[in-house]
C-alpha cells in the first residue's frame, strides 16, 4: 500500500480542538486500578458490617409484576457516571467524519463488525471450557428476571432457571455465562471518554479522535441494542428487546440527549471557555463519586465471592486482555495497511481495544443486577483498563516509525507519556 496518508494530517503547530485533552492523564484516570482494588476491599469490608445495605438499595427499584426493574438509587449514581462523559463530546465534529474516512471506517469496522464476535469466542473459550474447572462447572449466580416475561418458578429461560428467592423471582444460572455475559456488554461498548486521553498521551490526532468519539457515541445508540440482544442470546442469557431498549435509553440515550443540551445551553450562556474551564472541572468530582459508590456497592455484594475465590478476578481478566491487545493489534496493523499516518493510526487502534466500561457496568447491573457475576465482569474491565492502555500508549510512541510522519512530528518521536 501507499505511504501517503488516506485522510488530511493536522500540523503539529496546529491548535487542538476545543475539547481536546490538554495536560494528558488526570490524577483519577492515572490510579484507577488502584481506586478499583480500595473499591474492592471496601465493598468487602461493608458487606460484613452492614450485608443488607447494598440488597436494600438494589430493592429500591420500579418492579414489572415480582421482578425489580430499574433500581432508584443505582439509576441515578449511574446516571451521574455517565452524565459528564456525554456532555463533553461535541458532535458538531461528526460533520467532520467525511474528511477523514478512512479512520472512521476502520474503526466502525472493528468495534461493531469484529470486535463483538472476537469477545465471544475468546470469553466463552476460557470462561466456558479453559477455566471452567477452576470458575466452578456446578456454580451459579443470581440474577433478575428477564424484564416483561413472565415465567413461573421452575421455569426455565435460556440457561438459567427460575427462583424465589425472599419473594423476588430470579434467573439461577451457570456463573460462566453470567461472567460471559458481563464480557460480552463490554465487547459491544467501544471506549468514547477515556480513548481522548489515550490519543493525547500517545500523540494522536485530537480532531480525528473526538470525530471517531462522536461517531461511535452515535453509532452505539443504534447497534448496541441489536448486537447486544443477539449475542447475549447466542451465550444463552436471552434478554428481552424491551429490556435492552429501556436500559439504552435510561443509561445511552437520556445521557446523551442531557450532554448535548446542556452543553449547547451552557456554551451559549456562559461561552465555551468557561464550559471547558469551569463546567467540566466542577463535574468530575461527581462522576467520581457516582463510579466509587457503585462499585463500592457492587463489591459488597460480591465480597464472599471473591474471598472464597480472589482468583475469579484473574480468570476474567485473562480473556478481557487478550481481547485487547488482539484488538488492538488488528486496528494498529491495518492502520499501516492503509497507508494512515501514525496521527490517525494511534486513536484507531485505542479506541477499539478500550471500552466504554461506564456503559458496560450500568447495563449490566440493569440487566442482571448490581450483584451478578455479569456486573463483576464488566468492573473487572475497569480494573484492567490503565494498565494495560498505559502499555498499549508507549507501544505506539516506541512504534511510532512505522508509519508515515511530517517532519514536524520527527522531534517527538523518542518522546513517551509519563506513567
Amino acid at each position: 500500500m501507499s505511504d501517503l496518508p488516506c485522510c488530511p494530517t493536522d500540523s503539529a503547530n496546529d491548535d487542538p480542538p476545543q475539547d481536546a485533552p490538554r495536560g494528558g492523564i488526570g490524577f483519577f484516570e492515572r490510579y484507577l486500578t488502584l481506586w478499583v482494588a480500595l473499591c474492592i476491599v471496601a465493598g468487602i469490608a461493608l458487606g460484613k458490617v452492614a450485608p443488607g445495605l447494598a440488597a436494600t438499595f438494589d430493592r429500591m427499584a420500579i418492579y414489572a409484576g415480582d421482578a425489580p426493574v430499574v433500581s432508584i438509587p443505582i439509576a441515578v449514581c449511574l446516571f451521574f457516571m455517565m452524565y459528564p462523559i456525554m456532555v463533553k463530546i461535541d458532535f458538531a465534529q461528526v460533520v467532520r467524519s467525511g474528511r477523514s474516512f478512512g479512520p472512521v471506517g476502520l474503526t466502525l469496522l472493528i468495534n461493531w463488525a469484529v470486535k463483538p464476535f472476537t469477545m465471544v469466542a475468546i470469553a466463552g473459550f476460557f470462561l466456558g471450557s479453559l477455566l471452567l474447572g477452576l470458575i466452578g462447572p456446578d456454580a451459579t449466580d443470581l440474577v433478575k428476571a428477564p424484564l416483561g416475561v413472565d415465567l413461573d418458578v421452575g421455569a426455565t429461560y435460556g440457561s438459567g432457571k427460575v427462583v424465589m428467592v425472599d419473594g423476588v423471582k430470579l434467573l439461577e444460572v451457570p456463573l460462566w455465562r453470567s461472567y460471559l455475559a458481563g464480557c460480552i456488554l463490554l465487547g459491544i461498548a467501544p471506549c468514547t471518554a477515556m480513548v481522548l486521553v489515550w490519543g493525547d498521551l500517545a500523540k494522536g490526532n485530537a480532531g480525528h479522535t473526538l470525530v471517531m468519539v462522536a461517531v461511535n457515541s452515535l453509532t452505539m445508540l443504534v447497534l448496541y441494542g441489536v448486537l447486544g440482544g443477539y449475542l447475549l442470546g447466542v451465550g444463552q442469557l436471552p434478554v428481552p428487546w424491551q429490556a435492552l431498549l429501556l436500559s439504552i435509553a435510561v443509561y445511552v440515550a437520556l445521557p446523551l440527549v442531557a450532554g448535548y443540551v446542556s452543553r449547547r445551553g451552557l456554551i451559549a450562556w456562559k461561552g465555551e471557555a468557561w464550559f471547558r474551564e469551569t463546567f467540566l472541572h466542577r463535574l468530575t468530582p461527581i462522576t467520581i463519586a457516582a463510579l466509587l459508590l457503585t462499585l463500592v456497592l457492587l463489591f459488597s455484594f460480591k465480597g464472599e465471592t471473591i474471598v472464597g475465590n480472589p482468583l475469579v478476578i484473574l480468570w476474567i481478566a485473562i480473556p478481557l486482555t487478550i481481547q485487547t491487545i488482539l484488538i488492538f493489534a488488528l486496528g494498529y496493523a491495518l492502520a499501516k495497511l492503509f497507508g494512515f499516518t501514525y496521527e490517525s493510526a494511534a486513536p484507531t487502534a485505542m479506541i477499539g481495544a478500550s471500552n466504554h466500561f461506564e456503559v458496560a457496568i450500568a447495563t449490566a447491573t440493569m440487566l442482571y443486577g448490581l450483584g451478578s457475576g455479569a456486573a463483576l465482569a464488566t468492573v473487572v474491565g475497569v480494573l484492567i483498563e490503565v494498565p494495560l492502555m498505559l502499555a498499549l500508549v508507549r507501544f505506539c510512541v516506541a512504534t511510532r516509525g512505522w508509519f508515515a510522519q511530517t517532519p514536524s512530528d520527527l522531534p517527538h518521536l523518542a518522546e513517551a507519556p509519563k506513567s
